[in-house]
């Protein structure tokens, strides 16, 4: 069965931001090889909008890809009061794909081990993490999709600077520890507000996560507001930042780790930095010239830059 990838109503414009974000995860695919021929890809859904949409373009890639690949959905149910546990399986079923339902009660786990008031996303993470490892495992999966997009990966970089005092963010692909799968977040070059509104249009069943309680106080939300702060300000700004973290130079950082500053004696020509490049910077190019030098004192000055009129007949 062709599955339908939209509904009958949609605009031009809508079709318009469906094939951007489909050309993005494309493109962040193809430069990371996030999927390769033979892959089974398991993909995460927690019933958000992210991964709502991650399901659906890795769908419509799928069909136009020059490669073979399988995709399995799975949704964790944690045992969260109130969850809606038929949502999930009914959409799949109506969509047509493979999927898996996991039960596993890390709802009861959290609520006893976390006091109340604290943020529990971290115990959380890490027991979801574990049973997708497992369940990848059991499926023959030889990568896990997850619905992080560019707007997680910079916050993540804050965060871990500002409470980590570390320069790390969310790489789009990532090896386990045993090396058993590849990590991969194939909307990686994909804003928040483009998924938004994508979602809103494709109707997709929505489910929230209500296990966290009040987002309003975590660290997370206080960067995301701060990011969004600095958009409205200055627009582009989050997709620099993004940009900035694939475009490292370690020489202009500070780990010695990464970089061996304490062995430095020359600059290899890509480390050079352009103000201390005196031979592409000749004495010819400078707007300022040494007029006065004696024993205490080096003064510069304007150079004297010749005047052109021209005078049209």
């Amino acid at each position: 069965m062709k599955i339908k990838h939209y509904p009958d109503d949609v605009s031009q414009n809508f079709l318009k931001l469906r094939n951007q974000l489909i050309s993005a995860t494309g493109k962040a695919i193809g430069d990371y090889n996030m999927i390769e021929e033979g892959d089974t890809v398991l993909v995460c859904m927690s019933g958000g909008k992210d991964s709502h949409a991650m399901l659906m373009i890795l769908l419509a890639l799928q069909e136009r890809a020059p490669i073979n690949f399988k995709l399995i959905a799975m949704n964790l149910d944690q045992k969260q009061p109130g969850f809606p546990a038929d949502i999930l399986p009914a959409y799949f079923e109506k969509l047509g794909v493979e999927y898996r339902i996991v039960e596993a009660d890390t709802y009861s786990i959290v609520k006893e081990k976390i006091p109340e008031g604290k943020t529990t996303c971290s115990l959380c993470s890490r027991l979801r993490r574990g049973i997708i490892y497992t369940t990848a495992q059991q499926l023959g999966a030889t990568k896990i999709a997850l619905g992080h997009h560019r707007d997680d990966i910079v916050q993540t970089l804050f965060l871990n600077m500002f409470y980590g005092a570390k320069m790390k963010a969310m790489p789009p692909k990532l090896a386990t520890n045993r090396g058993e799968f590849m990590v991969i977040r194939p909307l990686a070059y994909c804003a928040e507000k483009d998924i938004a509104a994508y979602a809103r249009g494709m109707q997709f069943p929505i489910i929230p996560c209500d296990l966290c309680g009040s987002q309003e106080n975590l660290q997370r939300q206080k960067i995301k507001d701060m990011l969004n702060t600095w958009e409205r300000e200055q627009p582009g700004r989050i997709n620099n930042i993004f940009r900035a973290i694939g475009n490292v130079e370690p020489s202009h950082l500070a780990d010695f780790d990464l970089y061996d500053f304490k062995h430095l004696s020359q600059a290899k020509e890509e480390d050079e930095d352009p103000m201390f490049d005196h031979e592409k910077f000749s004495t010819n190019d400078m707007a300022l010239t040494i007029t006065t030098q004696d024993e205490k004192r080096i003064e510069f000055a304007r150079k004297p830059f010749p005047v052109t009129i021209s005078i049209e007949e």
